[in-house]
């Protein structure tokens, strides 16, 4: 992302709508978080334009209805809410972090095969 970019929980659930579908109207977004949400129209509207504000969306006209795409991709904010969580839980140590959830998560064969890839490539001076 050129800008830090911080997002709310809310904030993400809407973005999560704009980065399935890529073009969007509120009224889709309405639709889409309806029944998962109890926000009203209005609430859906205000985190829209909140987002427009920060960056992450762009909107266009067309007719008497607004046409929002994201601004940012999913991949950035979701690096820069990782280096932010980092930052703040673990005091950037991504050793702590690495080694809490190693411990506290049911791993599968794979994912601990992958883990270790990931690891050897590091110590190979690689990734």
């Amino acid at each position: 992302m050129p800008q830090s970019i911080q997002i709310s929980e809310s904030e993400w659930e809407v973005m999560q709508v704009a980065w399935d579908r890529g073009r969007i109207t509120a009224a889709e977004v309405i639709e889409a978080l309806g029944p998962r949400t109890t926000w009203n129209h209005r609430t859906i509207r205000t985190l829209l334009n909140r987002l427009i504000n920060k960056g992450a969306l762009n909107y266009v006209e067309d007719g008497n209805r607004y046409l929002y795409s994201p601004a940012v991709t999913r991949n950035a904010c979701v690096r820069e809410e990782g280096e932010s969580f980092l930052h703040r839980v673990f005091g950037g140590d991504p050793a702590s972090l690495l080694v809490h959830f190693a411990k506290r998560s049911k791993l599968t064969e794979a994912e601990i095969a992958e883990l270790q890839r990931i690891l050897d490539e590091k110590r190979k001076g690689g990734v």
